[in-house]
Formats: C-alpha cells, structure tokens, sequence
C-alpha cells in the first residue's frame, strides 16, 4: 500500500524513470511532452488572438460608437461644437455610413483577422514563445518608439504610391470618397490599400520585436484609435490634433504621413502649413473650440 500524500512520489518517480527505459515508455513520455506543449501553444494563440484581435476591435468600435451618435444625430454638442470642416457631416448621410461601416467589417474579419492568424505563426516561427512574463514599462516605451517610426515610414511610402493615378483611380480613390472624413472610415479602404497601408505599417513593429502579447494588444488598440482621432473630424480637447490628416482629405495631395516628419522632409506639407488649419494643428488645452479661436479667414471673390 502507497503511504498518504507525497510520501509515495520519489517510488513513483522511480518506476516512472525506468519505465521510460523501455520504448514503449519513451514513447509514452514522447506523448506526454507533446500533449503538454499543445496545451501550451494552444494557450498561447487563445491570449495572443484575444490580445491582438478582440481587444483592438472593442477599443475601436467602442471609441467610433460614441463619435457616430454624434454624427448622426448632431448630439451631445459637447463634441459637435468641435467639428472641423463646418457644415459637413452636419448630420452624416446614413446610407453612406452603413456603406462605410459594412466595408470596415469585412475590411476586420476577411482581411486583418487572417493576417493577425497568420502574425501568429510567423513569429512563433521566428522564435517568440508569446511568455506570461511581462515586459518592463521601460521596454514597452522603446518598443512603442520603434512601433511609430516603423508605422511612420512604410504608411508614408505605401500612402505616397497608392496615390500614383493608376493606383489612386482603382484602390485609394474609395477611401477619399470621404473628403470630409468621420472616425469610422479610418479603415474604410479598399482590400488591397487595407493590407499595405492600413495593416502591415502596424503590424510590422512588433514582429520585428518578437514583442509580449500585452505590448501588440496595447499598440494596436492606440493605433485603431488614434487613426480615428485622425479621422473624427472634431478637433476635440485634449487630444491629439486631427487637423494635420483632415487636411489630406480636404486637399489630397498633402500630409501623407503620420507623424509629420517625412511630410517636412519631402515637402508634402508646404501648403498645409500657410494655412489656418496649420495654425490649430496642437492640442486643444482648452473648451473653447479653435475654429472660433482661430476661424478661417473670409472667403475670396470669385
């Protein structure tokens, strides 16, 4: 008879080493071990596609929610008195919106789902065993750096070629339909400008970083978000400025880019910057709304 508790484990141990002599015990053990890390990797996809698909999405959705309540209904004015392009979107057309929010659906689940599926494989491919440890404040801070200069050149570059008249005329053109943009459709785009300029510049980042699943979690929900202030069409307070893309909308042919810097550096931005909009592109540390602070200048006669 085994003795209570723990006492028996060093036998059972043994009988377990020797057992695992014979080759029907290694492969037993060969069994064992590969039970447990399927347990593992299993575990590892379920947090790694919660992480990178589920809580993005809800940030998104939940963000754009609130906005389009406002775009369509012109309430509450604590955000509608922030409109940028007045008089636009004043309210929004609601079969247009549908249009857009049925595009950026199937824009989530039959495009960036798949990649991100596909994300997964390719860095447990290249090493990243997706760790429960988590990384330092600090290290997410340089990842975070590293994510935005990444996501700032290649948007820049993919931007800048979806513009070519061929590419324009048949893939970026739907996404401009938008001239007087809304949160929503800041990936309301066309399949293939979806992959290049929405979805690889933000994914890049932290496949290049083998990155902790909390990190791409954080990252891309700051990115879904932020591309929606960008696109919100409210200069809201507190916020980042949303004038610098709203501009892109407006006129096309100017600020391509995210951050700024390659716009400075190539020049894309010197009309935007002779501008009012140029003039209100800070954040707003105040109520009072900066189209009224700093109101375009009276129209000039035909």
């Amino acid at each position: 008879m085994r003795p209570p508790g723990g006492a028996g484990l060093p036998g059972f141990r043994f009988t377990l080493a020797r057992d695992m002599a014979k080759p029907q015990g290694r492969a037993v053990g060969v069994f064992l071990l590969s039970e447990s890390l399927q347990e593992e990797y299993s575990q590892a996809a379920c947090y790694y596609h919660k992480g990178a698909a589920l809580i993005p999405a809800l940030a998104f959705w939940c963000f754009n929610g609130i906005l389009m309540v406002a775009d369509v209904t012109g309430k509450p004015a604590f955000i509608t008195r922030y409109r940028i392009q007045l008089g636009k979107n004043d309210p929004v057309d609601t079969k247009k919106l549908r249009q857009a929010i049925y595009t950026v659906l199937c824009n989530q689940f039959c495009i960036s789902l798949p990649m991100l599926v596909a994300m997964f494989y390719v860095m447990k491919w290249w090493g990243n065993t997706f760790s429960k440890e988590l990384p330092t404040f600090h290290w997410f801070l340089v990842e975070l750096s590293i994510f935005t200069l990444i996501e700032e050149i290649l948007f820049y570059y993919t931007h800048r070629l979806v513009h070519l008249p061929l590419l324009y005329k048949h893939i970026h053109k739907k996404h401009h339909e938008w001239t007087a943009p809304i949160g929503v459709v800041s990936i309301y785009a066309h399949p293939v400008e979806h992959i290049l300029s929405n979805t690889l510049p933000v994914m890049t980042g932290p496949m290049v970083m083998g990155s902790h699943i909390v990190s791409i979690a954080a990252w891309f929900s700051l990115a879904l978000i932020t591309t929606s202030i960008s696109h919100c069409g409210y200069h809201l307070p507190f916020l980042p400025s949303p004038e610098f893309h709203d501009f892109h909308h407006l006129k096309f042919n100017q600020c391509y880019g995210v951050l700024g810097v390659l716009d400075y550096l190539h020049g894309t931005d010197t009309v935007f910057r002779k501008t009012k909009a140029y003039e209100r592109h800070r954040v707003l540390l105040s109520l009072t709304p900066l189209s009224e602070s700093i109101p375009e200048g009276p129209k000039r006669a035909e």
